[in-house]
């Protein structure tokens, strides 16, 4: 990769996982030439991209201002290898995925696995995250493609994969394993635990839809 496009990448990448360390892992980069990589990009645009701390590392106000760019640009050039790896017939390249927590256990494992055998060169980045994460990601060109619930936002293009049941986990004691199909307002008079997180978590918009607290 040409090196100054690595270094937007370095910095794309510092900022979505707030560590240089994490981002460097990702890349396949010592901590130390990410944040030198970064550096040198301060001093030829004379701005200062990130605050460091013991924290972590977050945005200035100029480096809000240039991350758009910075992430078209990687974008584009990831966009424009595929196409020049298609061209000499490669078929490699880099696939990323935005996915939560079940799919990322139960599914993927296996649909990679049968990937692979036709296209052993591909390689695969997970992002975990919520409904809401995994549109913005989308649309922000920093997956290039998720797992989500339907409906989704217009313009996406989208294939229904699985149905599912909405089920409920409770104890072989518990007075509700009597009801074939359990009232969402019987669930309203026990203590509930959700695993979702996210303004869109399915469980909690039924619980709205019905107007009932949660």
């Amino acid at each position: 990769m040409d090196m100054n496009m690595m270094k937007y990448l370095a910095f794309v990448k510092t900022v979505e996982y707030s560590s240089f360390s994490r981002a460097a892992k990702v890349l396949n980069y010592s901590q130390s030439g990410i944040s030198r990589m970064i550096k040198d990009l301060e001093t030829e645009w004379q701005v200062v991209l990130l605050e460091r701390s013991r924290a972590g590392v977050r945005l200035t106000s100029d480096g809000e201002i240039l991350l758009p760019y910075a992430k078209e640009l990687c974008a584009d050039y990831q966009m424009m290898q595929t196409v020049v790896d298609e061209l000499h017939g490669l078929q490699s390249g880099l696939i990323r995925i935005g996915t939560f927590s079940s799919v990322a256990t139960h599914w993927l494992p296996n649909i990679i696995r049968e990937f692979q055998k036709d296209y052993p060169k591909i390689e695969y980045e997970l992002l975990l995250g919520d409904y809401t994460e995994i549109e913005e990601w989308i649309q922000g060109g920093i997956v290039d493609l998720g797992f989500l619930r339907l409906p989704t936002l217009p313009g996406f293009d989208t294939i229904s994969l699985e149905k599912d049941k909405l089920m409920v986990i409770m104890a072989e004691t518990h007075p509700l394993t009597a009801c074939e199909l359990v009232p969402v307002a019987e669930l309203c008079k026990y203590p509930f635990m959700l695993l979702e997180k996210g303004a869109k978590a399915e469980v909690s918009e039924i619980f709205e839809t019905c107007r009932f607290g949660t």
